[in-house]
């Protein structure tokens, strides 16, 4: 099955080079952006707008400045109307847990919160969003059912191995998936050993699974593939595909009899890995309810909502940090206050936070 780069170098007759992606990584599902340029809220390919929510408040971090929230198949975008460049990009597979609530204001009037909490680059980023359209009654039922779809596609997205794809001799499709071609007597090789099966090669994916046992497989998304070659090793001429470093950075080597077939097999997946480049497939699939209920959750995790005093300064990406369920932080005595006051956040001191509510204040 796959194994690092280092690994099959050691069996590969060549030196491995670094990663080289076909197009441009995809960051739009995996990472939490903020003030992004108009080029990153411009839509990848094959990333498509599955709904557009106005009267949008980014309550934690821009408090009293409606905007718009586009909820794509990858992520949820929100933007100030007032001003497009404050913005925020917050992609699925960052999220940790999402839920409405119904909020009932000092007008008298009830509105619904979307509560996102989320996960980058060993930060926990917490954001409300407010939904100032007392008229509105789908509310965030779209963004709570295109995230379900988006954790339930996954196979679209990630290798998967040992996992129950293939069904009496056959290849369980995926929704929009046709197959290619299939391949028999394809050695999956290892470090020290090889097992025979079938490569199977679809518009979305490549998949191979042994004859003798069908749970022993692996499923290959173009997604996931940064390089396809033809190498030399010490089983003679193999296909060997090199998944991108965010996917694992997994070396696979297949060896297919006879050479003709290997080099036909070769182009193949490279024309079919370049049509999907340009028409991705991402598998995230979601159709509007007639009625929407009032209150959606999943994969609620306990977090705390902070309320912000300093509401009025936006573009402030400290704002949006989760504490969880760290709770305060230690209060230590202050020479530039000349009280005892809790640390603040890393990366802002006293003094600059003392100047921003003085600043506020006039």
């Amino acid at each position: 099955m796959p194994v690092r780069v280092h690994e099959f170098a050691v069996y590969c007759n060549v030196v491995v080079s670094p990663y080289l992606p076909w197009t441009s990584v995809m960051w739009q599902d995996n990472e939490v952006k903020f003030d992004i340029s108009h080029s990153n809220m411009r839509l990848r390919p094959g990333e498509l707008t599955v709904d557009k929510l106005d009267m949008i408040e980014d309550t934690k971090g821009n408090a009293g400045d409606l905007g718009r929230l586009i909820v794509t198949n990858l992520r949820v975008i929100w933007h100030s109307l007032s001003l497009p460049r404050i913005n925020l990009s917050i992609g699925y597979n960052t999220f940790v847990a999402v839920n409405t609530k119904i909020l009932h204001t000092i007008h008298g009037a009830y509105v619904q919160a979307l509560h996102v909490l989320t996960s980058f680059r060993n930060c926990r980023y917490e954001f409300i969003f407010t939904n100032h359209d007392t008229k509105s009654t789908r509310h965030y039922t779209s963004v709570i059912g295109v995230y379900r779809a988006y954790v339930s596609s996954k196979i679209y997205r990630e290798i998967k191995l040992r996992s129950g794809i293939i069904r009496e001799n056959r290849l369980v499709l995926l929704p929009q998936e046709k197959v290619h071609s299939s391949v028999q007597d394809v050695w999956n090789l290892s470090i020290e050993q090889g097992n025979i099966g079938t490569f199977i090669i679809t518009n979305i994916r490549l998949v191979w699974y042994a004859d003798v046992n069908h749970q022993f497989n692996v499923s290959i998304p173009y997604l996931t593939i940064g390089n396809i070659t033809i190498r030399t090793s010490k089983f003679g001429p193999t296909l060997v595909i090199l998944s991108t470093e965010a996917s694992g950075g997994y070396v696979l080597g297949f060896r297919v009899n006879p050479l003709q077939q290997l080099h036909i097999t070769h182009k193949e997946v490279s024309i079919l890995r370049s049509e999907f480049d340009k028409f991705p497939i991402f598998g995230v699939e979601y159709t509007f309810e007639h009625q929407a209920p009032l209150q959606e959750e999943i994969n609620v995790e306990h977090f705390t909502e902070i309320q912000d005093n300093q509401a009025e300064i936006s573009n402030v990406f400290g704002y949006y940090f989760s504490e969880g369920e760290t709770g305060q932080r230690k209060p230590n005595f202050s020479i530039y206050l000349g009280l005892a006051a809790e640390e603040p956040r890393e990366g802002s001191t006293l003094q600059s936070l003392w100047e921003l509510v003085s600043s506020g204040a006039n």
